[in-house]
C-alpha cells in the first residue's frame, strides 16, 4: 500500500461529434505516412482576530505527501485523487493550452453574449478563469477550488476563494450567467447535490458548461492492441473511479446530469484527442505532440492514487504500470486517441 504522510505545506449514437479533422463522426484522424515506420520505438521525449486567520491559513495549506507526491487534504485526504504539487500545476497549465487547440481557440462551447459574472467551479491553477477575465472585463469572474494553488496576480475582476463545491453554497439565488467546470469527476461524489447548486444560482436564460477528458482509449486502425498497457492504464483508472461511485465521464453522462437538473437544449459535443504526434493534420499533430509531453507526469498523476489507494497496488506494482503505460503511449506503431466531452445546457426563463 501507499506511503502517506500529513504535513503542512463507444459514443451514444444522439451525442455530436465535434471532430477536428472533420464534421463526420465516421471518419477517422489521418496518420501522418512519415511516422508509419514501425522500427522505431517511440518517439523523442524531452478585521479577524490574527490567530484566527493564522489557523485557516495553516489548515487550508494542509496536504498529504503520499508516494513522492503531494496530494489536498484540507476537505478530506479522498476528496480529490489528483496531485495538487508543482508538477501538476505545471501539467494543468499545458493542458489548458492543449484543450485552447483542441477547442479551436475557444474557452467554452457555450454561446455566451455579455455575461456579467461566472463561476469556475474547480479551478485549479485559475488559467481559464483568469483568461475569462481579461475576455470580458467588465464580467466578474470568480474560481473556487479545494487548494489555493491560484496566482496573486490577478486581472481586477477575477477573484479565487477555497471552497468545496459539494458542501452548500452561499451564493445567491439566479446570481451568475454562467457556471463552468473542467475535469472535476475525479473529485466529485454527490452530483445531484451539486448540479442541484448549479441550477439555482444560473440566472434564467443563463448557462453552465461541464467538459471531461475521457476515460477509454481509442484507436480507428486497429493499432491498439487489447492488451497495450497504455489501455490497461486507462481501464484501471475507470474501475478505481466506479468502484468509489465517480464513474469515468462520457458525453451521455454529462447530458443526462444537465437534463436532470432542469437544463435545457443541452449540447453534447465530443472531440477527439490524439495522445502522440501521429495525425497528419499539422494542429492535430501539435496537439498529439503536446499530450505525449503532458502524459510525462499526468499518466502517474491519473493513476498513482486510485491504484494504490482504491484498487491497492503497493507503490512499485503502480508505479510499474505507470511506466509501461508511458512507454506504449510513446510507441509510434499505435495511433491512439480519446475523447473530450463537452457538454452546456440553458436554464429556462
Amino acid at each position: 500500500m501507499s506511503d502517506t504522510t500529513i504535513v503542512n505545506v463507444a459514443l451514444p449514437m444522439d451525442s455530436q461529434i465535434l471532430d477536428p479533422l472533420s464534421s463526420s463522426s465516421s471518419l477517422p484522424i489521418e496518420t501522418d505516412p512519415m511516422l508509419v515506420d514501425d522500427s522505431c520505438d517511440g518517439y523523442e521525449t524531452g478585521d479577524y482576530d490574527s490567530s484566527e486567520v493564522l489557523s485557516l491559513s495553516r489548515s487550508i495549506n494542509e496536504y498529504v505527501y503520499e508516494n513522492g507526491r503531494r496530494y489536498h487534504a484540507y476537505f478530506g485526504v479522498d476528496k480529490n485523487l489528483m496531485p495538487t504539487d508543482e508538477i501538476e500545476q505545471d501539467r494543468l497549465d499545458m493542458y489548458h493550452e492543449i484543450l485552447h487547440l483542441l477547442m479551436k481557440g475557444r474557452l467554452h462551447a457555450t454561446p455566451l453574449k455579455n455575461p456579467k459574472r461566472i463561476l469556475d467551479i474547480g479551478t485549479g491553477t485559475g488559467i481559464w478563469a483568469i483568461e475569462m477575465a481579461d475576455l470580458h472585463p467588465t464580467c466578474q469572474v470568480i474560481g473556487t477550488d479545494l487548494s489555493p494553488i491560484q496566482p496573486a496576480w490577478l486581472p481586477p475582476n477575477c477573484y479565487f476563494e477555497v471552497d468545496d463545491a459539494e458542501q452548500e453554497w452561499t451564493f445567491p439565488p439566479n446570481h451568475f450567467d454562467f457556471i463552468h467546470a473542467r475535469n472535476v469527476a475525479q473529485g466529485i461524489q454527490n452530483w445531484d447535490k451539486l448540479m442541484d447548486q448549479i441550477y439555482r444560482r444560473v440566472v434564467p436564460g443563463g448557462y453552465a458548461e461541464f467538459s471531461e477528458v475521457g476515460y477509454e482509449l481509442l484507436s480507428d486502425d486497429g493499432t491498439l492492441s487489447p492488451d497495450n498497457p497504455f489501455k490497461r492504464h486507462f481501464n484501471l483508472s475507470a474501475l478505481a473511479m466506479e468502484q468509489i461511485g465517480r464513474p469515468p465521464p462520457t458525453g451521455e453522462l454529462l447530458r443526462r446530469r444537465l437534463e436532470k437538473a432542469g437544463f435545457v437544449d443541452v449540447v453534447v459535443k465530443n472531440i477527439k484527442q490524439p495522445l502522440g504526434p501521429w495525425p497528419k493534420d499539422k494542429r492535430l499533430k501539435t496537439i498529439g505532440a503536446m499530450c505525449l509531453l503532458n502524459g510525462e507526469t499526468g499518466i502517474e498523476a491519473f493513476g498513482l492514487a486510485p491504484l494504490t489507494r482504491i484498487l491497492g497496488f503497493g507503490y512499485g506494482e503502480a508505479m510499474k504500470i505507470c511506466r509501461e503505460a508511458l512507454a506504449a503511449m510513446k510507441t509510434k506503431g499505435s495511433h491512439t486517441y480519446n475523447y473530450f466531452h463537452v457538454a452546456y445546457g440553458r436554464k429556462p426563463l
